[in-house]
């Protein structure tokens, strides 16, 4: 094969754009090949888990006037299985799961874990923290002193 063979438009003059096949052009299986691969490697960000090599669980952080929030996405986890430990300056997450099956006389065992690290921001009252598991969401309320509190100053927006 010739490198103008790979050229699309550079072989089969006679065939016209809407009769060509993707079968017939190596760069459209090149394409389809190369959409593949990214879909595997990104899909594997869409489990909780992920497939592999993970950045575990969707995490959602937000903040209001009062607190720091903390969501997981935990499905299939109990909260037994869930450990959250906080300092003055960060949040850790860790969980597992122990997944056991048997099929035909034989019995697999697999493990899965992860462990998240989130900063805590300056004014957060780390003794007050608590942690709620309910429904695969783990949620972690983090108050806010009344030092940080008092500190909030909104800003009005004004259309132009």
């Amino acid at each position: 094969m010739a490198f103008s063979d790979l050229i699309p438009w550079g072989r089969d003059r006679d065939r016209t754009p809407d009769r060509r096949r993707d079968d017939d052009n190596p760069m459209m299986s090149l394409q389809r090949d190369l959409n593949r691969v990214f879909e595997d490697f990104w899909g594997r960000f869409d489990s909780p888990f992920g497939n592999g090599m993970s950045a575990g669980p969707r995490t959602d952080i937000s903040e209001t006037d009062e607190a720091m929030l903390v969501s997981v996405d935990l499905p299939g986890l109990d909260d037994k299985d869930i450990e959250v430990n906080v300092t003055d300056d960060m949040l850790t997450i860790r969980g597992e799961r122990e997944e056991k099956s048997e099929k035909d006389g034989f019995s697999s065992q697999s493990r899965r874990s992860f462990h998240r690290m989130i900063p805590v921001p300056p004014g957060v009252d780390a003794d007050k923290a608590e942690a709620e598991f309910k429904r695969g969401v783990l949620t972690v309320t983090l108050p806010k002193t009344e030092e940080a509190k008092a500190r909030v100053k909104r800003i009005d927006v004004k259309s132009s």
